[in-house]
């Protein structure tokens, strides 16, 4: 099925993915995992409600309990699984828009099943519908973790000085938690589109979409704020805005919130992404880190930050994990935003000069490109950049000593991703229209 994707259940409700699918991957996700408590939660799209019902009649036909904690960002519910539960399912589309919607699931501890370690078996499963009676139907509960959840954000006790920071949630769910949070924090709160609204009427929630950052930037420079921050639909995915109402690239923001582990502990093991700039890995050895480059997804990278007890991990998606904060080497709506206003406080910078050493190269952003074999594209580019070391960790890394890309086939959209970057802004032009022309040409 089209709606199984590298690390979770996705697709267009409901035409792809409806209340029938629903109650189906229900019953294989007990059927599979052998689960006897699973915690769900939701995010506010408009078609969630609905998928919620049938998910749950799947799972506790199937004999598992469910464990409701309603409205809920992913982080909040992964706190939730490793609480709570001896697994769980978040139903959410994360950044896509409104008509989307899909499922990520975790075992125990709120460790994520991936198409490499259970999820093309769910599938399997969904597809054979055909499933044992359970002896006893499971039976659903509500529990409210929202306040515990922002305790859990609060034990690390982290500056804000009184700082003024703009939040834009983008009616999604990080109007859930971050108003809460900001309210036990020493700071003052400016909060755009913070009412819950699945049909997101000012923009898509999704910060890496530099459109939807418009408002933000402005209100910023408006307020004469010391930075703005935005949020994605499950608010597991953060973007800065500086002081001046410029846009941060997330990539940087992992090596800010590397240098912060860095200067507490050096030694320690920081992971990001094949898309992340060079200046990323440059940073973490210069600090005494140990750079790790890992491929993208939030399972893959779970999965090796558990492996090689990596504290801290980053992806130019705007994802931030944390070993110890959360607790279980998850993303958090609240840690990256506390820490960026911490290291504003104790540097006693603006967020535009704490950049500033990591911009030492020049990049193109992410070029998205809809393409008719994203296989056939990535031969073709490999065999035309023969000559440089050539890395296939993830898709196709083509480096060159002045520059380099990624080229990769995007998991959750149908699409290919191109990252360039170059020592000059001139030499990042010349070899970003280079790439495009060569793959526009087959």
């Amino acid at each position: 099925m089209a709606i199984f994707k590298a690390y979770d259940i996705r697709g267009i409700y409901p035409s792809e993915l409806d209340e029938e699918t629903a109650y189906k991957i229900g019953r294989a996700f007990v059927a599979f995992l052998g689960c006897k408590k699973v915690v769900v939660g939701r995010d506010c799209r408009l078609s969630s409600d609905a998928l919620f019902e049938a998910l749950a009649r799947g799972l506790t036909d199937q004999g598992a309990d469910v464990i409701d904690i309603g409205l809920s960002t992913s982080p909040m519910f992964y706190f939730a699984v490793a609480n709570l539960g001896d697994s769980g399912i978040m139903i959410s589309a994360s950044h896509n828009p409104k008509e989307y919607n899909g499922f990520k699931l975790c075992r125990e501890k709120a460790i994520p099943i991936s198409g490499d370690s259970g999820l093309k078996e769910i599938e399997n499963l969904v597809n054979k519908n055909d499933f044992n009676p359970a002896e006893d139907k499971g039976k659903i509960s509500k529990v409210n973790i929202l306040d515990e959840y922002i305790d859990h954000l609060l034990k690390h006790k982290l500056n804000a000085c009184g700082l003024k920071v703009v939040v834009d949630t983008a009616n999604a769910m990080g109007g859930l938690t971050i108003p809460r949070l900001l309210k036990r924090v020493d700071c003052e709160a400016v909060h755009l589109f913070s009412d819950l609204d699945g049909d997101f009427p000012n923009h898509e929630a999704n910060p890496l979409k530099h459109e939807t950052l418009k408002a933000l930037q402005e209100t910023v420079i408006k307020e004469k704020a010391d930075f703005g921050v935005a949020f994605d639909g499950d608010a597991d995915r953060c973007g800065f805005v500086d002081e001046k109402g410029d846009i941060i690239s997330c990539d940087l923001i992992t090596a800010l919130i590397a240098d912060y582990f860095l200067e507490k502990k050096q030694g320690q093991k920081i992971l990001f992404d094949v898309r992340s700039s060079k200046a990323v890995g440059e940073m973490i050895s210069e600090k005494g880190g140990i750079p790790i480059v890992w491929k993208i997804g939030h399972s893959f990278i779970k999965e090796k930050m558990r492996a090689e007890d990596v504290v801290f991990a980053g992806e130019i998606s705007g994802h931030y994990y944390f070993k110890d904060e959360t607790g279980f080497y998850a993303e958090s709506d609240g840690l990256p935003l506390l820490i960026v206003m911490d290291l504003i406080c104790e540097k006693k910078k603006p967020l535009s000069e704490l950049i500033r050493p990591f911009k030492r190269y020049f990049s193109s952003g992410e070029i998205n490109m809809t393409v008719k074999d994203k296989d056939l594209v990535l031969k073709a580019v490999e065999e035309k950049f023969k000559d440089a070391e050539i890395s296939k960790l993830d898709g196709i890394s083509v480096k060159y000593p002045d520059w380099w890309f990624n080229l990769r086939a995007s998991n959750t959209e149908p699409l290919l991703r191109l990252n360039l970057e170059a020592r000059s802004k001139s030499l990042m032009e010349e070899k970003r229209d280079e790439v495009l022309d060569f793959i526009k040409s087959l």
